[in-house]
């Protein structure tokens, strides 16, 4: 456990006009935004929702200990993010250029503070309010302040940071299953109850989806209906209900999904866990590419090509580098590990951000890939043709090349579905450190 620190200038307050407070980034109070939101009611309430999220533990609930969003604002548009604090639930605000009506004054990614009682006073924001925002103090309010800082320190579980990278690889596979009119969204939404928090699946039906307890082809996992409550007050303002997840068949194991709420000027998502009880933090899927010297390389080339465009273009990179768009992909998994990269499903792309923590730190997080370095540096594996032999803990395990399965209990338990296990990661590294040696 680790504590992030939260330093302000004042308090973000809404009285002649929206001033969010910011902390670190590209400066200590950095000045993103001024000028107006052309949907101030929907906006508002976007924000609130995610708050909410940052703000709740979906999975054992404990008293409210708010982790303050975060803001990136890129060429044309603003997004706001958070986690919530069992590390189950992204959130998700974005800002489009049609929401705007002002200007970027600079770019970058830094903490906001949306304060409990700023929270009450944007929930009486309405639909045709002007509302007027300040994302960062003016250049005056920084020269001239001389009073005490608002400081507030809290507990950072290190599962939140990895959660970024978990969730930006898992919603890279996804694919739209879905859309739907808001009215029958609202439908929809209302039959859900707010403490259910069993995996159904949402199946496309005519002009609405249809839930059931079983996956079937074309499916979309609702892992833990309870926790799409913070998105229903957002219905008012949406036009449609757009549905993501991965491929998945008769017999599936629960997957992750993203259900995002959308308006031209505006889109608010939430993106769940697979089951309420795993947060993303231990779903595995960065690992492999974190074992990849060649892919830690390769992102310290295309980090220095990223821009602040609204989206990533992975082929664009590819011809720049000079790398293939699978390496070019490894590499911005790589960059995710460190909140560089997010993904924005509703785009298909990558996009810019850059969160105050190093991917060497979001590493020693990672007990499963430790401990196969572990592994590796101490002489445990012994390489084969198409089996490795991997000794570990006074146990010999045995890893399948190709499908990467090992005959370890972890493996036994859950058969890939949350990455591979240490003794599999052990043999990759051996492997891809035999393959430089010259012959």
């Amino acid at each position: 456990m680790v504590s992030a620190a939260y330093s302000y200038l004042g308090s973000s307050t809404l009285d002649d006009g929206l001033t969010l407070q910011t902390s670190g980034g590209p400066a200590a109070h950095p000045r993103f935004f001024t000028g107006f939101l052309t949907d101030p009611g929907a906006a508002a309430t976007g924000l609130l929702a995610v708050a909410e999220v940052a703000r709740t533990r979906y999975f054992r609930p404990l008293p409210p200990a708010s982790l303050d969003p975060v803001v990136t604002a890129g060429s044309d548009r603003l997004r706001f993010e958070s986690f919530s604090g069992c590390c189950g639930v992204y959130a998700r605000l974005d800002v489009l250029p049609a929401g705007l009506d002002g200007e970027i004054l600079a770019h970058g990614t830094t903490n906001v503070d949306v304060n409990l009682p700023l929270q009450r006073a944007l929930t009486r924001v309405g639909r045709a309010d002007p509302l007027h925002v300040a994302v960062g103090p003016d250049d005056l309010t920084v020269t001239t302040f001389d009073g005490e800082l608002v400081e507030r320190k809290v507990p950072l579980p290190s599962r939140w940071l990895r959660g970024f990278a978990e969730a930006q690889v898992l919603t890279s596979r996804f694919e739209p299953r879905a859309e739907i009119g808001v009215a029958d969204a609202r439908l929809l939404l209302q039959r859900l109850s707010a403490t259910d928090k069993s995996v159904l699946w949402a199946v496309p039906a005519g002009r609405t989806l249809r839930l059931t307890s079983r996956p079937v082809p074309g499916a979309v996992c609702l892992p833990g209906a309870g926790r799409l409550t913070a998105i229903k007050p957002f219905l008012r303002y949406a036009s449609s209900l757009l549905v993501h997840g991965p491929v998945v068949a008769a017999g599936s194991g629960p997957v992750a999904s993203t259900w995002e709420l959308r308006m031209p000027s505006l889109r608010l998502s939430l993106t769940l866990s697979p089951e309420p009880s795993r947060g993303f933090s231990g779903e595995g899927a960065v690992l492999e590419s974190l074992a990849s010297d060649e892919a830690a390389d390769d992102a310290d080339l295309i980090s220095a090509l990223l821009s602040w465009d609204p989206a990533i273009d992975v082929d664009a990179l590819a011809t720049q580098s000079g790398l293939d768009a699978s390496r070019v992909r490894d590499a911005l998994t790589q960059l995710g590990t460190a909140g560089r990269v997010g993904f924005d499903v509703a785009e298909a792309g990558y996009f810019h951000r850059t969160l105050p923590y190093s991917a060497d730190v979001v590493e020693r997080m990672n007990p499963r890939l430790a401990g196969a370095r572990a592994l590796a540096e101490g002489g445990a594996v012994t390489t084969g043709a198409d089996v490795s032999v991997v000794r570990s803990g006074g146990e010999t395990y045995h890893v399948r090349h190709a499908t990467s399965s090992c005959t370890c209990p972890w493996w036994a338990r859950h058969r890939g579905e949350r990455g591979p296990c240490k003794h599999a990661l052990a043999v990759t590294i051996v492997l891809a450190a035999a393959a430089e040696v010259p012959a």
